[in-house]
This record gives C-alpha cells, structure tokens and sequence, in this order.
C-alpha cells in the first residue's frame, strides 16, 4: 500500500506540518514525546551554555515538566508532563522557545516554527522511547556510550 493511501481507497495528502492537539484525561497518565528542531537546521544546541540556559527555562516553564530529554546539535528530544498551570502542549512550547531565544543573545540560535510531539499510551512506550532517543548520540557517531554525551538529562520525574 502507498504511503498515503488508507484502507478503503481513502487517500489523505501526506502531512506537511505535523499535527497537534494533546488532550488531558484526569483518569490517565499522561506523558508527551516532543521534537523540536533549529532553523534551517542549524548545529547549535550542543553546547555547554545552551543546554543551562534550556534547563534552566525549562525548570520555570511550569505549565508541563520536562522529565527526560537529549539535546542534539540540531534538534531535541524531551518528554514532558503536565504541570502546575493548565496551559496547551502548543503554547509551552511557544513560551519556552521564546524565552530560550531572549536570554541566549545569540543570533544563530533559532527554532523551527512548529514542533512534534506525540502522546504516549503506555509505560512501556515511555521506556522504549527512552532508549531509542539516549542511543541518538552513538547512532550519530558523538559518543562511544550514551552516557558519555553530556547534553541530556532529567528535570522533573514523570509518574506513569
């Protein structure tokens, strides 16, 4: 079957931005897998400066709690949670990008506009996602070991 195609001969235009809208259900956990990449893409992010600037925007951006993240030179994993103040995946996002660019003062410091992100349905996604992404360094030839790569770590823990 084509990439596009549906079953039924439904065909959908393939995604040109992703698609968000991450809906809270208090009777369930609730853990976002989310991506955002540098303009144009642009190799940044891995840098001593930039990642205490990131933690530290992060740790205030109360609206959802970063747990566990890897930071590449051009782009970032992290998985968040909701947090102290009911605000939209979409719009902490937005804020804390915009924060990062107003205290980095670094021109070449750019994002992307939109970003990806997708709900995690069990502990285990969580888990296995986990690995995948802390294996990025070593699959992109930055480190022998994926605890050897220094731009990542864990803000909040995420209760599953």
């Amino acid at each position: 079957m084509h990439e596009d195609a549906q079953p039924h001969g439904k065909r959908f235009p393939p995604h040109k931005h992703p698609v968000h809208g991450v809906f809270r259900n208090p009777n369930q956990p609730l853990i976002v897998f989310l991506t955002v990449c540098t303009k144009d893409p642009k190799r940044w992010l891995a840098d001593p400066a930039v990642h205490e600037v990131l933690r530290s925007v992060w740790a205030e951006a109360s609206g959802w709690h970063v747990g566990r993240y890897v930071i590449m030179p051009d782009h970032i994993h992290l998985f968040a949670g909701p947090g102290d103040v009911d605000v939209s995946l979409d719009d902490w996002v937005r804020y804390w990008k915009s924060e990062f660019t107003r205290r980095c003062h670094r021109p070449e410091c750019g994002w992307q506009t939109d970003h990806w992100d997708r709900r995690l349905r069990r502990a285990e996604s969580y888990l296995a996602k986990w690995h995948y992404v802390c294996g990025n360094p070593v699959r992109h030839g930055l480190v022998e070991n994926p605890d050897d790569w220094p731009y990542q770590g864990e803000i909040h823990t995420l209760p599953w």
